[in-house]
């Protein structure tokens, strides 16, 4: 019977799972390089633009992943990361470009999204609804299929390598990816938890996911409203 319960418990937690996590978050709340979710996008494909947005909270300083996308080509397909200080990085195709002077915002949220364009060869981030300038970033480049996409921690492998010291502690939630660049008035609705177009890569409304180690959801504790508008 305990063994039983054991393989019903590895089983449930190793499963991915489909569900509308409006009004939740996952909290990350050890410091570790065990603890993460993987998450399934919708479409496999190649991408040549991507947009991704999400909302995060932490009382960290130190350097630690927010979202880590790798492919079998590289380890860095596609990165948003927070420095000390307030600087983050976005990477692509294992090219990666500081972002300094952002809002950075501890025990508070913070709303982060990143934008990539292969044709123009730009990168930019939006914190809080603060712009970046536009960044010359892997011009030409491309993000592969199969992509390995994880939250809590970042991949300096495809699929693995963890490092405890860039793990992310905290809480995060509003997960989304698109396969083109968002406009700017987009951007803004979602900064502001109003009306947006849910991402059609990845969906916090439809998100298909696996936690692994020490994560926890729970309810995201943000006074907001979450209309969105469906696709099509």
């Amino acid at each position: 019977m305990k063994r039983l319960l054991f393989l019903f418990l590895v089983l449930a937690c190793c499963t991915a799972v489909r569900q509308d996590l409006a009004g939740k978050a996952f909290t990350f709340p050890v410091e570790s390089n065990t603890a993460y979710v993987k998450l399934t996008p919708a479409v496999n494909k190649i991408f040549h633009t991507a947009t991704v947005c999400l909302r995060f909270f932490s009382d960290l300083s130190r350097d630690q992943s927010l979202f880590s996308l790798s492919t079998p080509s590289h380890a860095n397909g596609l990165l948003l990361f927070k420095n000390p200080k307030g600087e983050y990085d976005l990477c692509v195709a294992n090219q990666c470009i500081p972002f300094p002077g952002l809002p950075d915002e501890l025990n508070e949220w913070n709303s982060l999204c990143g934008t990539w364009d292969s044709g123009a060869g730009l990168g930019q981030l939006w914190v809080n609804g603060k712009r970046s300038a536009r960044k010359a970033l892997s011009v030409g480049g491309t993000i592969a299929t199969a992509p390995s996409i994880m939250l809590g921690q970042e991949q300096d492998s495809y699929g693995g390598r963890f490092d405890k010291a860039q793990s992310f502690v905290g809480e995060i939630t509003d997960v989304h990816m698109w396969d083109y660049v968002l406009p700017p008035h987009e951007i803004q609705s979602f900064v502001n938890y109003v009306s947006f177009t849910p991402g059609n890569v990845l969906s916090w409304r439809a998100l298909e996911y696996i936690r692994q180690g020490r994560v926890v959801v729970v309810d995201s504790q943000i006074d907001c409203c979450y209309a969105v508008k469906s696709l099509g």
